[in-house]
């Protein structure tokens, strides 16, 4: 693949070969570990997805062998031993397959990793491999989000969201992805103690959030962080209507070139990543930022053509390829800002003609956490949290 093959190798990513995959020779893992000995003795580092393969499982999957065989071999082989160590990475995504929603990437503590002889042919002990491998897994597990069922996982978020919404206060001050990922870990063991002592007190606090969430539906806000005062007191000011009006106002001919110009190679770039991915959610977006990365630099390089044939001047298709990106993000960004202000719109305009209920299920909002809180506290004092 001459294109991404270039940036693969300027990258000094290394070739695994797999015996799932057709046609490959697995023989040719013998050069794998020699590249990444070469790789670590000179000072660099090889990052690894050590589980093997991607996937939208509910739980960290087996690790695979090879994590642990590469670094006990380049810490082991010859005669000055490298001081090696592995650090575990979790990866956690609250919307995976959204274009720029969250991503967050979470270290934990470097795993030292101590030299150990070596068989004839240089591969270290399968004892050793197994016991390092174990010890990343354990690492891993306790940086990412981790369940025995997508049923338990969908709960925990709806719960969350409710329980973040009511404690951040009132909107997204003091949110991050940290503290939701640390707050959905401890759900999950809360979900599973109650699963198995008080299932059906968890059955009735699940029925009464899905309420709760149509109910918030029938009254047009999609995120229970927009029901709230200070949300009202963001929006409601005439003079901040008025000021996001000129705001978009002014911002509205460079967006819509910008959209414009872009929607092709946007709309392509969705429609092949979703036959390429052929439905696996895991997949979809690195193929939409595969297609993007080809498809958006194309895109500029066509205006800035177009622009060239019709003027006939170099400057002028300059201009057209430096202004093209410009407006693309503007265009997003203006997007994004238009969809929160309408949120935020919404919000005001419930409070102004349903005020009544706005208090109710902000009083029920409450309740729900209440009763979240509760059957944390009785988790943990069954000793089920960590």
């Amino acid at each position: 693949m001459p294109i991404v093959g270039f940036f693969v190798r300027q990258m000094d990513s290394i070739p695994v070969y797999r015996r799932e995959d057709d046609g490959e020779d697995v023989s040719r893992n013998r050069e794998t570990f020699e590249r990444s000995h070469a790789l670590l003795k000179r000072g660099g580092a090889i990052a690894i997805c050590p589980e093997g393969k991607s996937h939208s499982e509910p739980a960290l999957q087996p690790l695979k062998s090879g994590a642990a065989r590469i670094a006990l071999g380049a810490a082991s082989a010859g005669e000055a031993h490298l001081d090696m160590s592995v650090v575990p990475a979790g990866l956690y995504y609250p919307a995976k397959t959204s274009f720029r929603s969250g991503a967050l990437l979470y270290f934990g503590e470097p795993i030292a990793v101590a030299p150990i002889a070596l068989d004839e042919r240089g591969e270290p002990p399968r004892e050793a491999v197994r016991e390092l491998s174990a010890r990343v897994a354990e690492s891993l597990r306790a940086l990412t989000l981790n369940a025995d069922r997508h049923e338990a996982l969908a709960v925990v978020a709806r719960a969350e969201r409710i329980f973040s919404s009511e404690e951040d206060g009132e909107g997204e001050a003091g949110w991050s992805l940290e503290q939701e990922l640390r707050r959905r870990r401890r759900f999950v063991e809360g979900y599973a103690f109650h699963r198995e002592h008080s299932a059906r007190r968890l059955e009735v606090l699940e029925a009464r959030i899905l309420r709760y969430e149509e109910e918030l539906q029938q009254a047009g806000i999609e995120d229970p962080r927009h029901l709230s005062t200070s949300e009202v007191s963001r929006y409601g000011p005439a003079s901040t209507l008025i000021a996001r009006v000129l705001v978009f106002a002014l911002a509205a001919p460079l967006a819509l070139a910008g959209a414009l110009l872009h929607y092709p190679a946007y709309t392509l770039a969705g429609l092949l990543a979703t036959k390429l991915s052929q439905s696996y959610e895991d997949v979809l977006s690195t193929f939409k930022i595969i297609a993007a990365m080809l498809l958006f630099p194309l895109t500029w390089l066509a205006a800035a053509s177009a622009v060239y044939a019709y003027a006939g001047s170099p400057l002028a298709a300059l201009a057209a390829l430096l202004f093209a990106p410009v407006a693309g993000y503007a265009a997003l960004r203006t997007r994004e800002e238009f969809d929160r202000s309408v949120a935020g719109t919404r919000a005001v305009l419930f409070f102004v003609r349903e005020r009544r209920f706005f208090k109710q299920l902000l009083d029920e909002r409450r309740a729900i956490r209440r009763e979240i809180l509760e059957l944390g506290y009785e988790a943990e004092r069954a000793g089920a949290l960590k």
